[in-house]
């Protein structure tokens, strides 16, 4: 199926993973959502539940991190089909790059427009606290400067360009509808906006490669998004992100501070409730706006 590092799915393979799904559940959904760390409570919000363990979708990878349930989960979220990822892929647990974003190629062919992608990072930006959420407004790709890019190797049109733009890669009016409903639902003190760096891990950033980090103009750091961001770019969806800052980045080296995944996990349970309320909020607006304003359709 992947015979070697070079070459990524065919379009027909993903296709083919895309109309088994499509005969197995009615909903055609429009927007897709990706759950990071301990966030997977989002998908258990849709109602008409459909669900699909990864090992069990043909071409689809498998999840290996604790906090990240493993099932594709199709249903409606306030009348608007929608599909959720409980649990995504990193570099960090050895899958080739292709593998990590192929769910991206799968939203595409079952219809998505938009895809809403959560995480959990670590706060770089000495201004950001635990519990803060990021809306991320752009990414430093870290990995991209070595050429670990998703869209290396032959390019097939059918999904997108050769040399997509990236300039534009977070959409800004689902950010300013973000900023407004975060508003309205009094979530102000915790709401912020910044840059994304993504590196591959499994380990933590080192104090050197921290404080490297925030010279570069990083406010949160993880190891994830980033790809799938461009492969959904790629494929012409609309993208909107947001990180929840777990742990706050150590800069000092006189801290006995230490990042640990338990943390990420805690953090992420007590703002669960909270994110879940934007997010479908969010989703409820952008139905309104789809019949009444092109700006959000």
């Amino acid at each position: 199926m992947f015979p070697d590092a070079n070459k990524g799915y065919t379009y027909e393979d993903c296709k083919a993973t895309a109309d088994w799904l499509l005969a197995q559940t009615d909903v055609r959904p429009t927007v897709g959502v990706v759950c990071g760390s301990g966030l997977g409570g989002l998908a258990d919000m849709l109602k008409d539940q459909v669900f699909f363990n990864y090992k069990d979708v043909p071409n689809f990878p498998q999840s290996t991190v604790h906090g990240h349930a493993g099932r594709l989960v199709f249903g409606t979220l306030k009348g608007r089909p929608c599909v959720c990822m409980q649990g995504r892929f990193h570099l960090y647990e050895g899958y080739l790059i292709h593998k990590i974003t192929l769910p991206m190629r799968i939203f595409k062919l079952l219809g998505v427009e938009t895809v809403i992608l959560t995480n959990a990072a670590g706060g770089i930006n000495q201004d950001f606290k635990v519990g803060d959420v990021m809306i991320i407004k752009d990414h430093l790709n870290m990995p991209g400067f070595a050429g670990n890019n998703p869209l290396a190797g032959p390019n097939d049109e059918r999904f997108g360009v050769r040399f997509p733009c990236m300039s534009d890669a977070y959409d800004r009016e689902l950010q300013q509808l973000a900023m407004d409903v975060g508003q309205e639902l009094g979530y102000g003190d915790f709401l912020k906006e910044g840059v994304y760096c993504m590196l591959g891990g499994p380990s933590f950033e080192t104090i050197a490669e921290s404080r490297m980090l925030h010279r570069l103009g990083a406010d949160a750091v993880g190891m994830s998004t980033v790809y799938e961001v461009i492969v959904a770019r790629h494929c012409g969806m609309r993208v909107f992100a947001m990180s929840l800052i777990t742990n706050q980045v150590v800069m000092d080296y006189d801290s006995v501070e230490k990042a640990n995944h338990e943390e990420v996990l805690h953090t992420a349970k007590l703002r669960a409730e909270q994110l879940e309320r934007l997010v479908t909020t969010m989703v409820t607006r952008m139905e309104h706006n789809n019949n009444n304003d092109d700006n959000y359709a």
